[in-house]
């Protein structure tokens, strides 16, 4: 299976479609869509707010159920903070997320082929690696 890169328009594989998937889960605010006004994981609200252990809890929260709800490919098994102590003085943080690749979960099949982990880094644009 495969899909559509969003913004150069190649075909793309089935975990890049996927990762792209939760790019747009990350990047849509709640009640953006106006079909599907419960869609996104809630980050965008927290943008711009002091970096506090409370806040990063609440993303890595967020990042976690976001992803689980609207992404059936993937299931978290864990966000761990990836960033140095002076990136999050400086507003840099990443996360990096651990899951469950589930490369058959659209066609309802939900068996587990490998465990995987990519990172999130969150400035002008949501870049995911």
């Amino acid at each position: 299976m495969s899909g559509v890169d969003r913004h150069t328009g190649q075909l793309i594989g089935n975990y890049d479609s996927a990762l792209q998937a939760v790019e747009v889960i990350f990047t849509t605010r709640i009640s953006e869509r106006v079909m599907r006004r419960h869609f996104g994981a809630g980050l965008a609200e927290l943008l711009g707010r002091a970096m506090t252990p409370a806040l990063f809890g609440a993303w890595q929260l967020l990042l976690a159920v976001g992803i689980d709800l609207w992404e059936p490919r993937f299931r978290v098994r864990g966000v761990y903070v990836a960033a140095t102590p002076t990136d999050v003085r400086l507003g840099k943080a990443g996360v990096r997320v651990e899951v469950d690749w589930r490369p058959r979960a659209l066609a309802g099949d939900f068996t587990v082929d490998s465990v995987r982990s990519f990172t999130v880094r969150f400035g002008a644009r949501v870049q995911i690696q």
